[in-house]
């Protein structure tokens, strides 16, 4: 049967030890302190794997003031740019320290429950901010559930984001790798509740985790990486690869090549894995 935790540092505990796998976030810090002048204290911060500072929240079971408790300490967070950088330095070393992305940080409250007002309230804001539920199982299970999400833009911005190049009646116009990469976008995003990260050698397609990484076009086939176990693939010579421990842009370790509207079909299943996944 599930249960919410006895304390609320339970739950932080067990989130902090394992927070790269459950969240894709790197672990810097615990209960840090904003200062005497501010007076707080921040649950956990880290760094995601697009380079974007995340502040966590814990609360037991619901709090109506879990949101705004963070949305406070991520405003500090923001105006304390060089402290945290130097904590990243001083952590996980200069080059992590020189990717850090300050265009969207980003807020996840881990609590036992939300609120409507909470979901609605998330979905309107134009932060980054996660909503996820925690729950028990027996002695040694911990279960989390994305409640709602957005990606830290505009709501107008979220509404346009279907077409990367063109508007969709002009899709016929596009050149062949154009009208691949449109068809890919529209097949990600149609996975369900996705948010997308621009970095400059990549676009992370994004659920709590990222679950697909996209490439610029090469001149016959773009490559997506997948968070999919690439030993639980059946893999293709010039279609799919395992890459784990080969340098690339992106995350995830297996790679998808495609080259044509097929081949995006014939990804589906690999798509729908690693969203499962993340």
């Amino acid at each position: 049967m599930p249960r919410l935790a006895e304390a609320e540092v339970h739950v932080q505990h067990l989130v902090e030890a394992g927070m790269e796998t459950l969240l894709g976030v790197r672990f810097l810090a615990s209960e840090y302190s904003t200062g005497p002048v501010h007076g707080g204290r921040i649950d956990s911060l880290g760094l995601d794997e697009n380079g974007s500072p995340v502040v966590v929240e814990y609360k037991r079971g619901v709090d109506a003031g879990v949101i705004n408790q963070g949305l406070f300490y991520l405003s500090w967070l923001v105006d304390h740019r060089a402290e945290f950088e130097r904590l990243v330095r001083d952590r996980l070393g200069a080059p992590a320290a020189a990717q850090v992305r300050w265009s969207s940080p980003r807020l996840i409250c881990i609590a036992g429950d939300f609120s409507r007002y909470d979901v609605h309230a998330v979905r309107e804001h134009w932060r980054s901010i996660d909503l996820v539920r925690y729950r028990l199982f027996g002695s040694d299970l911990l279960g989390l559930e994305t409640v709602a999400s957005t990606g830290g833009r505009p709501p107008t911005a979220g509404r346009a984001r279907r077409s990367l190049a063109a508007p969709m009646g002009d899709v016929a116009h596009l050149a062949p790798l154009d009208e691949l990469k449109q068809a890919l976008h529209e097949t990600l995003l149609g996975l369900g509740d996705v948010t997308l990260v621009q970095r400059k050698t990549y676009r992370a397609y994004q659920r709590l985790r990222n679950f697909a990484c996209v490439c610029p076009p090469q001149k016959t086939k773009i490559l997506v990486y997948l968070k999919v176990d690439p030993k639980e693939v059946d893999l293709v010579p010039g279609f799919t690869r395992d890459v784990t421990g080969l340098g690339h842009h992106g995350t995830g370790n297996l790679e998808v090549q495609l080259r044509t509207q097929r081949d995006v079909e014939r990804a589906q299943d690999l798509f729908r894995a690693g969203y499962a996944a993340a």
